[in-house]
């Protein structure tokens, strides 16, 4: 089983983002769970999401204590919240910054394992003319984690756009291109 713990802040999509990587890997036949940890949060207070993915039926219904991955959408949250806190060193962490993963890594309290990065804000305003990081770390979180066929999960994606946006079908390119080029630029 994989664990996934997602940080951000409140807007940012992180809850949306876990919710959309369930659902792509529900569809390519796993046992999934996405959820949010709910508190008082509000427009960019730091939240917590949660994703578990395995081959066999999931019986753990709990806030995921430690994570195999940590997704970071947030760079800022690296100074407010301990986001290494229960990460195995044998997974990875992915932030969403301009930095090299050399550059972030005296931040993460000692952490061990792998560190990738990736410019969400940038895929995101290139490709959406908007920030909207949850895409591009979406993506991020496919590649690093290797939790589904790539292009399984461009198709399906594809899909669940065309559904999701069906009424503004004009963005549905440009989250495309942030999905691919997501794949294409984490940096470890």
């Amino acid at each position: 089983m994989l664990e996934i713990r997602w940080h951000g802040r409140g807007g940012q999509g992180a809850k949306t983002a876990s919710l959309l990587l369930a659902d792509a890997a529900f569809n390519t036949g796993k046992y999934i769970q996405g959820f949010p940890e709910y508190g008082p949060e509000r427009m960019g207070a730091p939240i917590t999401a949660y994703n578990r993915i395995s081959d066999e039926p999931i019986r753990i219904h709990s806030n995921i204590y430690e994570p195999d991955y940590v997704v970071v959408v947030d760079d800022s949250l690296l100074e407010v919240v301990d986001v290494t806190s229960g990460l195995k060193k044998e997974g990875a962490i992915i932030i969403n910054t301009t930095k090299t993963p050399d550059e972030v890594r005296p931040l993460l309290k000692g952490y061990e394992g792998r560190v990738c990065t990736i410019d969400a804000r940038t895929i995101s305003v290139d490709t959406l003319g908007k920030y909207f990081p949850n895409t591009p770390m979406l993506a991020a979180v496919v590649k690093v984690t290797k939790v589904m066929d790539e292009e399984a999960f461009l198709k399906d994606m594809e899909t669940s756009f065309a559904h999701k946006f069906a009424n503004k079908p004009q963005v549905i390119p440009g989250n495309m291109e942030a999905l691919r080029r997501s794949l294409n630029e984490v940096k470890e």
